[in-house]
């Protein structure tokens, strides 16, 4: 769920928009429910930065939190997690949101949270870290349902964003697990927790929940209740309901699970069978709202029906206050899935494919996938991730791509085999060069004769731009692949830019540099309008490139400066695809005497480069050949060598680079004349692919399991990260990481 500055793939941003506010509101307090109070002002007066709320659902934990949020005097921002929002980038873009709701003046932080790769850990959590740092009154954001968001990659965001609460401002994190990013605060001394035990309710609690049930009971029987269910809230509120509804409530042992599915059951029973198929059938949604609910179930009512069902308690938890929204409580809907499953379990694929169509119909295709996966109907979701695909990618959250397609699987993906191109995409652009080479395999063997989706390129053209690529039938098959991709992608094509910039690179391969010019030319003037940011990158780069050759300093100042102001204007730090245009702005910057500046685009550029590896040849050894440069221009020889035993890594997998291969070659006699012992050696890519890891609390055996290395691999480049940076701890290297640009903005 997203909006226009979260980076949106919907088509209705006024739906979007309003499924995104309900998550930044925090819900109205339930009446009925015994307050909270003390324990929250033990929270507040504890000083403590992050408080820590963790126990199993049903323990009171969001009602705990909406008495928090309506009572604290400082300004509070609110986010709802749910499990769309297990991606880092979607993450940090929430809670940069939810910041940026209370002090509207940070806004500009939001967009910085979009990234890919480590650029969510190593750059914008800083980012979000500095921002609440410099928050210009202390500040309460409540995050809500965090184990919606528990993969480790959103853990490692969480925990470095966290290092930036300041004095006075409390940031209170809400789950059903045990929280990673508070280890290190915990022996430090630095959480304030709250779990089970402290959220368990005792008799005068108990009494307060039968008397807004309007329920009276006994004392003895109360006292009796809350020993039996061990102080378990829920069970104690649907204790209240069924003996509001003429049940016996004795039945209340504890927090077991199945004694839950007998109070909901109990509960549920005395409801008109309408009304129990209606609760049944749209627990498959996330969020209810009337009309979702009508185009499900094929009625007129729900609106009416939800507003009853809530008045009536049943678990229903309103997420906007116009009522318009709403969501089961965690625990109900498992019931309540679990009811439909035996009940009409030949229902669910129906009621799933009622929802996906409507969600398709109102614009919001994401949702739509979600339910088309679990209809089962992989076909059709391979349709639709293929739409999203790339325009996922562009705003970051490329985990979500990822698990589109683990979940569609390869036999789903070779059945749409324009998907399988995108996929293959996907890894080349974001450096994974073992997973781009198996998609190409596969690709290679297909055959497909039908163009399904205007969005799509052909795939005859797809696969030949593929293989331009990739480079992996040499300099002719690419200039014949390049060709047929020129001459079969349309003037309106979405896919001609790309088209057009590999012709380019193709014929500079070639040397034939007026081709090229003309190629880039009509790529970066086409590229904007179809929204390919890669394409303006790229090309401005290899214009700019042309252009200092040719001592036009003018145009090349001109062309980079499109470049550059493409990655701000569309956020795309940490691409693999910034790299070459930071590496040839460092090369201008050095040309007009700034330093500064160029030192600081050739740090962007190194950190860049991680990304650049071999599924992309041509593009990844001019950019080690630009950084080289550029590190040559400031006198930086030892960071020069080392750009050149890159480059000799990569040649040794790719060869027949034509022209380039003889820049290289002069460059390399260029550089030999140059003193070699002068500046410091710089991190490879393996370090800088670690280096973000040093700000987390993780061993080295735990940062090995997150890169799938192993633990000496891990101390080993630990201690080269250590001796490069001339420092002797973590939290020295990450300091002296932020400030020569490597980490952070």
């Amino acid at each position: 769920m997203v909006e226009e500055n979260r980076g949106s793939v919907s088509a209705s941003p006024a739906l979007d928009r309003e499924l995104l506010d309900a998550k930044f509101s925090p819900p109205p307090p339930r009446p009925g429910l015994a307050s909270r109070r003390s324990l929250v002002e033990r929270a507040v007066h504890s000083g403590a930065g992050v408080v820590a709320v963790t126990a199993p659902a049903g323990y009171g934990k969001t009602t705990l939190l909406a008495e928090w949020a309506s009572t604290d005097a400082r300004p509070v921002g609110w986010v709802s997690l749910d499990r769309f929002d297990d991606d880092p980038a979607a993450l940090l873009t929430l809670l940069a949101m939810a910041f940026a709701r209370v002090f509207p003046d940070a806004a500009g932080v939001v967009a910085e949270m979009r990234g890919q790769g480590s650029a969510s850990l190593g750059r914008s959590a800083p980012l979000l870290a500095a921002a609440m740092a410099h928050a210009p009154a202390p500040f309460l954001l409540v995050v809500d349902d965090l184990h919606e968001a528990d993969s480790p990659a959103c853990q490692d965001v969480l925990e470095v964003a966290l290092a930036g609460v300041p004095d006075g401002s409390q940031v209170v994190l809400a789950g059903r697990h045990e929280q990673s990013p508070l280890a290190r605060r915990r022996v430090e001394g630095r959480a304030f927790e709250i779990g089970a035990d402290e959220l368990r309710a005792d008799a005068a609690a108990a009494r307060v929940i039968f008397a807004g049930a309007g329920v009276d009971i006994a004392e003895p029987e109360l006292d009796a209740l809350v020993a039996r269910s061990e102080g378990w809230p829920t069970g104690l509120f649907l204790a209240a309901l069924l003996a509001r509804d003429g049940g016996d409530p004795s039945s209340v042992t504890g927090d077991d699970r199945f004694v839950a599915d007998y109070l909901y059951r109990e509960c549920v029973r005395s409801l008109p069978e309408d009304t129990q198929r209606f609760l049944r059938r749209t627990a498959i949604l996330e969020q209810l709202s009337g009309p979702v609910c009508d185009a499900v179930l094929d009625r007129a009512d729900s609106g009416a029906l939800l507003r009853e069902l809530e008045a009536h308690g049943l678990f229903l938890v309103p997420l906007d206050r116009r009522r318009g929204w709403y969501r089961y409580h965690a625990l109900f809907r498992e019931f309540l899935l679990g009811e439909l499953g035996a009940s009409e379990n030949g229902s669910v694929v129906r009621l799933h494919l009622a929802a996906a169509a409507w969600y398709e119909e109102h614009g919001l295709p994401a949702q739509a996938i979600e339910h088309l996966l679990a209809a089962g109907d992989r076909a059709r979701a391979a349709h639709l991730v293929a739409a999203l695909a790339r325009p996922t990618y562009l705003v970051g959250q490329v985990s979500v791509v990822t698990r589109w397609l683990t979940e569609l699987g390869d036999a789903a993906i070779q059945a749409f085999p324009p998907l399988a191109i995108l996929a293959c995409w996907a890894a080349v652009l974001t450096g994974a060069p073992a997973e781009a080479e198996r998609w190409a395999s596969m690709i290679e063997r297909i055959r497909y004769d039908h163009e399904d989706l205007d969005e799509l390129p052909a795939f005859e053209s797809a696969r030949a731009m593929l293989r331009t690529a990739m480079y992996a039938h040499g300099r002719e098959r690419a200039i014949a692949d390049a060709a047929l991709a020129v001459a079969s992608e349309p003037p309106w094509s979405p896919w001609r830019d790309l088209a057009l910039y590999l012709s380019g690179e193709v014929a500079l391969l070639s040397g034939d540099l007026d081709a090229a010019r003309s190629s880039f030319e009509a790529a970066a003037a086409l590229a904007p309008q179809v929204g390919t940011t890669d394409a303006v990158l790229l090309s401005e780069a290899e214009l700019t490139i042309l252009a200092a050759r040719e001592h036009r300093w003018p145009d090349a100042e001109r062309h980079v400066d499109v470049a550059l102001g493409a990655i701000d204007a569309f956020h795309m730090e940490g691409y693999p695809t910034t790299a070459l245009a930071l590496a040839v702005g460092a090369s201008v910057a050095v040309h007009r005497g700034d330093r500064a500046a160029a030192e600081r685009l050739l740090a962007r550029g190194m950190r860049a480069r991680v990304g650049c590896t071999y599924a992309m040849p041509f593009v990844s050894v001019r950019v080690r050949l630009q950084l080289a440069v550029a590190s040559a221009a400031m006198g930086d020889g030892v960071t020069t060598n080392h750009l050149l035993r890159e480059i000799d890594d990569l040649l040794d997998r790719c060869h027949d680079l034509g022209a380039l291969a003889d820049e290289i070659a002069a460059f390399r006699r260029e550089a030999h004349e140059r003193p070699a012992d002068a500046g410091s050696t710089p991190l490879t890519p393996a370090e800088l692919r670690l280096l973000p890891y040093l700000q987390t609390h993780l061993t080295l055996s735990e940062i090995g399991r997150r890169l799938f290395i192993s633990r000496n691999t891990v101390s080993s480049e630990v201690g080269s990260i250590y001796r490069k940076l001339q420092v002797t701890t973590r939290s020295e290297a990450v300091e002296r990481a932020v400030a020569i640009g490597l980490l952070g903005a």
